[in-house]
């Protein structure tokens, strides 16, 4: 399997030699969950072609998106119970979404 950064959020272009997206900055404010406002994006575009696609060969293709960081659901209590964070438990979580996959097999599409 392999996997491709299409399309960067705030202008940014994957980089060349590692092929991934950068990071963009966004940030949360731990004492109260606030999440950056100026990193991001609400909607992304790309184009991509399979320059390797070999019509013999199984194949499935599929979209993945990362959103920016927020809080976790212990540190929104943590920060409501006015208790600490958890020392073994990453404050922030980066949520993923994925489209539904599309299959190709030879001789059927």
């Amino acid at each position: 399997e392999l996997s491709f950064d299409l399309a960067c959020s705030d202008g940014l272009e994957p980089d060349p030699e590692s092929g991934r997206c950068p990071d963009n900055g966004a940030t949360v404010d731990l004492s109260n969950c606030e999440i950056s406002t100026n990193s991001g994006a609400t909607e992304i575009k790309g184009r991509w072609r399979d320059e390797d696609f070999d019509p013999t060969q199984r194949a499935f293709y599929y979209i993945r998106v990362l959103e920016n960081p927020s809080c976790r659901w212990s540190t929104w209590d943590a920060i409501r119970e006015d208790r600490p964070l958890f020392e073994d438990v990453t404050p922030v979580i980066q949520e993923r979404a994925w489209s539904s996959p599309i299959w190709y097999k030879p001789g059927t599409n």
